[in-house]
């Protein structure tokens, strides 16, 4: 019985296994070490939230079996990034990134990031959330710890290239206008020294079912979010710069795949080529 429910999970190896794993181990230490202000049962409440709303659209979609990997990592991602004091909320971000899967679509994938578009449509629609960079510090190991698993997820799941270029573009930028105001070293240093960042970077924006099918669409898609962002940020003077970028820029990835065509990335293990995970 279990077998039939979740083949792919007990048969067949999948970077989104290692993904979990890495992003609990993030959450279990920031809980832990770094007093990030969720419960566990909190933690349980939005974990249950999106295993519940996948469960439901596998029904109403009629997927051939139930696959909690991409709901659990949306889960998981919201516990790390997202902020709220009504219990409400917290499963509407769950419920909103796991159908956004379903009913956002563009030949096979799914336009937005799930996590990113659930916290982003919070953000605009309502006061009662937030995204609170500051729980991650700037703990050197801390940061070590999340590039190292990070760049395991990403390297397994083939994306590598699009995390590089948004970093790449991200340092440049920041470091730029650094340079071009005189501001001292110790100041770009700072803003970089954050977990925030390495968590978007090897873990958001790296997303293979979101993200451009081509290397070099990968490679421009990482640049534009960085320089988005960057004007969020530096030019707009708004907080979450990141994760506004992503989801703007998420609308062109069609527009990449078109010009930069490519193979559509699909996940080991998957039912089908256009199954929402």
């Amino acid at each position: 019985m279990i077998e039939r429910l979740l083949p792919a999970v007990l048969t067949r190896p999948d970077p989104r296994a290692l993904q979990i794993a890495a992003l609990s181990g993030l959450l279990a230490y920031g809980m832990a070490f770094l007093g990030f202000d969720i419960t566990p049962g909190r933690t349980a409440f939005i974990l249950a939230s999106a295993l519940c709303a996948q469960y439901a659209c596998t029904r109403v979609f009629r997927l051939p079996a139930f696959d909690p990997r991409s709901a659990a990592i949306s889960g998981l991602s919201l516990c790390l990034l997202l902020r709220t004091a009504d219990p409400r909320l917290a499963a509407a971000a769950a419920v909103l990134a796991v159908a956004s899967k379903f009913l956002l679509r563009w030949n096979g994938k799914h336009v937005f990031n799930p996590t990113n578009f659930a916290v982003v449509a919070l953000l605009a629609a309502t006061d009662g959330v937030w995204v609170s960079p500051a729980q991650w510090g700037s703990a050197a190991f801390f940061a070590f710890f999340m590039a190292c698993a990070g760049a395991l997820v990403i390297a397994r799941a083939q994306r590598s290239d699009v995390t590089l270029a948004f970093l790449g573009a991200w340092l440049a930028l920041v470091f730029g206008r650094s340079l071009w105001l005189g501001e001292p070293l110790a100041i770009p240093l700072h803003r970089l020294e954050s977990g925030g960042l390495l968590l978007f970077a090897f873990f958001m924006i790296s997303d293979p079912k979101t993200t451009p099918d081509s290397r070099t669409g990968r490679i421009l898609f990482g640049a534009l979010v960085a320089a988005g962002a960057w004007y969020v940020q530096f030019r707009l003077f708004r907080t979450n710069g990141l994760l506004w970028s992503l989801a703007a820029c998420s609308l062109a990835v069609p527009l990449l795949d078109i010009i930069l065509p490519g193979p559509l990335y699909k996940w080991k293990g998957a039912f089908h080529a256009t199954t929402p995970e």
